[in-house]
């Protein structure tokens, strides 16, 4: 083969124009095209190539780099990770601005490729416009802040250098033990610059998601756990969903009557109505499968990374002699909790662990409590979903505002609103359509979601709780729409988060991506209210209110926010929704509209769902003038004691 000459940005594009993989004898093109915002930095290189020729790419615009690289891993996530789309910033803040999504993605696993542009190679014009100089050591610069968060990170400093870097690059983002965020720092004067790159570079390229397989001696050891065990339980990670795991797991928890936990990341592989599943597992976890957590004698990890929510911080699993079994393709998981390890691909072990039971006779012996627990889960998801505000007596599911009264009164007053938060949950599972995706991230969402939400369709839950990350939910959804444009796609989120960021609600208007924003309401971050207030301590810096002129705190009236009036300014179709029958006719007039839309639901505070018989380890101060902090902290020391070390 000859040699073409290329500058570096433009063999870059066509780099990336020829990547593809391979699942299960099924070619995709893996790299859908790129969010780009063009600044100073990439434009002259990166966005001159792209105008030029960028073969099959879609070039997408996005309005702030963290919403549009949150958007890429929204859609990366929804497909399964077999496809992505890349994000290029400029250099400085637009670059610094795409680090808190390189965290996400890593710490969930998902394929992320980011291009931020860099500071001159040759230094010549130093110091350029947004470059920070470090004195001791001018080899520095934003970028190197994507080290902590990236998987694989690399500066092209030279445009040669490139090959190498893109390969390497290709070795992370498909390989489903070690993906994460990729970062190739792109300086811009080495963007522009021309080398005779070898043709066969940009060959096609087709990377196969190969699957690997259990090895005999770890299923074995896998078989023996299980047969000395009697109430074992399977919990459903995300890597269950990734490697299509769903109907093997089924198969063998149906063969051996084992019950199903899930995790938020494996949560919408199965169907909530399935007789084994008994729903989310752990802190947020819900009331059937936590029943069931406390007596487990054997935990059967597929696919999850055991975190703490998992876990409810190592002690929801009480029984004296529990043990771990741990499915998992990547080394790094399957080490954790000190369990019995079987690395493999999550289908194939679990396949390969059918066929080496299938000639037993042994079973899960749960008994009726696995029928019971799922009962009183049904029956205590409806309840929650018919709470209803009341004059007299009503006491809210969270109880533990030192003065609701004045807080509920406050709150009517400026809203108008007694709706609640679990009540409006209630009304969208079921009136939102069977297959429609909801995306959340953040705040108390997350937990009502994994705790009462029903699953009718396959991939139609689509949360984002390894790095919890405020902002995600809007983002992330117009990600979930460019991913599987046949479906309504709802973004469920907090109005603390949607401050945060919802840049990409302007773009989902501007391509024509309709998604479904219901945003809830309640004046606070009304997650770490609880939290602060469970422990000890009163309502600090965690509602929404003004600067009260005495005291000079914020202790001042509520903040009001007219949300739906913003989301106008956009183009939205916008409602605000005080009353339940409101919210009702909203959602089936959004169904109708062409453009996104934002419902606006005003939700009384401390009325999400509450937990069941889990805990977190959170930091609690050991020296407190307030008594409620010292008996928070002597509780928290208790519950220590019974948790797992390690």
């Amino acid at each position: 083969m000859g040699r073409i000459r290329l500058t570096m940005a433009q063999a870059l594009v066509k780099f990336l124009d020829n990547q593809f993989v391979e699942v299960d004898g099924r070619e995709i093109k893996f790299v859908k095209g790129i969010f780009a915002i063009f600044g100073h930095g990439n434009v002259l290189g990166l966005g001159q190539a792209l105008e030029q020729d960028r073969g099959d790419l879609r070039v997408w615009q996005g309005r702030n780099e963290q919403g549009m690289a949150h958007a890429a891993i929204g859609y990366a996530k929804q497909l399964r990770r077999r496809q992505i789309i890349a994000c290029s910033s400029s250099v400085g803040p637009g670059a610094a601005n795409m680090i808190t999504a390189a965290a996400t993605a890593t710490a969930n696993r998902i394929p992320l490729l980011l291009l931020p542009g860099d500071v001159f190679a040759t230094r010549q014009p130093d110091p350029v416009l947004q470059q920070i100089e470090q004195s001791q050591d001018l080899s520095i610069s934003t970028n190197d802040a994507f080290r902590a968060v990236s998987k694989y990170w690399d500066r092209i400093t030279r445009p040669e250098q490139l090959m190498s870097a893109c390969l390497n690059a290709m070795r992370v983002l498909t390989d489903p033990a070690e993906c994460g965020a990729v970062t190739l720092a792109l300086p811009q004067d080495v963007q522009a610059e021309a080398w005779d790159y070898p043709e066969h570079f940009f060959v096609r390229r087709v990377h196969r998601l190969d699957r690997r397989p259990a090895v005999a001696t770890q299923i074995a050891d896998a078989c023996e756990a299980l047969r000395r065990s009697q109430r074992p339980l399977l919990i459903c990670g995300g890597g269950t969903r990734y490697s299509d795991a769903g109907e093997a797991l089924l198969n063998f928890a149906r063969q051996h009557g084992i019950p199903i936990a899930e995790t938020q990341a494996g949560k919408g592989t199965l169907l909530s109505e399935e007789p084994l599943n008994v729903g989310g597992v752990g802190e947020t976890g819900c009331l059937a499968a936590n029943l069931l957590a406390k007596e487990a004698d054997l935990v059967i990890g597929v696919g999850t990374r055991f975190t703490d929510f998992t876990t409810a911080s190592k002690w929801i699993f009480q029984h004296p002699d529990v043990r771990f079994l741990n499915i998992n393709i990547s080394d790094f998981d399957a080490w954790k909790l000190d369990g019995i390890r079987v690395v493999a691909d999550a289908r194939e072990a679990l396949q390969a662990l059918t066929g080496a039971m299938a000639d037993s006779a042994w079973k899960a012996q749960w008994g009726e409590q696995l029928q019971s627990a799922r009962s009183r889960q049904l029956q205590e998801t409806q309840r929650v979903w018919q709470v209803r505000w009341r004059e007299q007596d009503f006491v809210p599911e969270i109880d533990d505002s030192i003065d609701r009264t004045r807080l509920f009164r406050e709150f009517r007053e400026i809203t108008g609103s007694v709706i609640t938060q679990s009540s409006v949950l209630g009304v969208l599972n079921q009136q939102l359509p069977e297959d429609a995706v909801v995306v959340a991230a953040a705040g108390s969402l997350p937990g009502d979601l994994q705790r009462t939400w029903r699953n009718r369709a396959p991939d139609a839950y689509h949360v984002e709780y390894g790095y919890s990350c405020m902002g995600y939910e809007v983002n992330a959804a117009l990600g979930v729409k460019l991913a599987e444009p046949q479906r309504d796609v709802y973004a469920l989120v907090g109005d603390g988060s949607f401050m945060m960021l919802h840049s990409e609600l302007v773009t989902s208007i501007q391509e024509g991506a309709k998604i479904n924003v219901i945003l809830f309401d309640n004046m606070a971050n009304g997650c770490i209210n609880n939290l602060q207030m469970e422990h000890g301590m009163g309502s600090y810096g965690t509602e929404f209110r003004h600067r009260d002129a005495d005291s000079g705190e914020l202790r001042g009236g509520l903040v009001p926010v007219d949300f739906a009036a913003i989301a106008a300014g956009y183009g939205c179709r916008t409602w605000r929704v005080t009353r339940l029958e409101d919210l009702e006719a909203a959602l089936a007039e959004a169904r109708h509209s062409p453009v996104s839309t934002l419902i606006d639901v005003k939700v009384l505070p401390k009325t999400m769902v509450h937990k069941y018989f889990s805990w977190w380890h959170v930091g609690v101060a050991a020296v407190s003038s307030s008594e409620r902090i010292r008996r928070a902290a002597e509780q928290m020391q208790e519950k220590r004691a019974q948790a797992r070390d390690y």
